[in-house]
């Protein structure tokens, strides 16, 4: 099966993740979304997200609400030794699934970055990219960027709706009080 790996804090998960779920479940290129909840980013502060099993759990109910969407919420991190490198949960999932195929799932803001995270030429040309658009981010220069570097890589561009929300802007309205209901999944 071709297996998308979506993995990030999700804290909350929101409707943009949603719009992106959906894309890559309507369309069949993928069989399955595998929605790994990472129990700290390592480019985050470790005081700002929700606590890992929580955030599991709380996206299970999200899921659970979307039974239309093909997405597991897998909580493959949470059982692995710290730090929990992409490369390494994208391991652990070939070794646990070895007739899947997988693919990481990422935002253009994170393809900007790659080259910074553990092993990115080996997740590019062994596992490959597909990459969301971003506001603010030139998804197609980026790739042109990293394909310059090595034409191995596979770094694959979707069409997706772009919704201008964050985890990070859930959370203040939370704090502040208001009400986030339509923005949350």
């Amino acid at each position: 099966m071709r297996i998308a790996v979506y993995s990030g804090s999700f804290d909350p998960l929101h409707i943009g993740h949603l719009a992106i779920m959906e894309r890559l479940t309507q369309t069949r290129e993928f069989d399955w979304v595998y929605l790994v909840i990472s129990p700290q980013n390592p480019f985050k502060e470790a005081d700002k997200a929700l606590s890992a099993e929580r955030r599991y759990r709380a996206a299970i109910e999200a899921v659970r609400r979307h039974p239309g969407l093909h997405v597991w919420v897998d909580n493959i991190e949470l059982t692995m030794p710290a730090p929990t490198y992409t490369i390494r949960t994208l391991e652990a999932l070939q070794a646990r699934e070895p007739g899947n195929e997988f693919t990481l799932v990422i935002g253009a803001d994170n393809l900007e970055n790659f080259r910074n995270w553990r092993e990115a030429p080996r997740i590019l040309r062994e596992f490959g990219v597909v990459v969301y658009p971003r506001t603010g981010y030139d998804a197609p220069l980026l790739r042109e960027r990293l394909l310059a570097e090595c034409p191995d890589y596979k770094v694959r561009l979707i069409d997706a709706p772009v919704v201008d929300v964050s985890s990070t802007q859930i959370r203040q309205m939370l704090e502040r009080g208001e009400d986030a209901s339509k923005l949350m999944m």
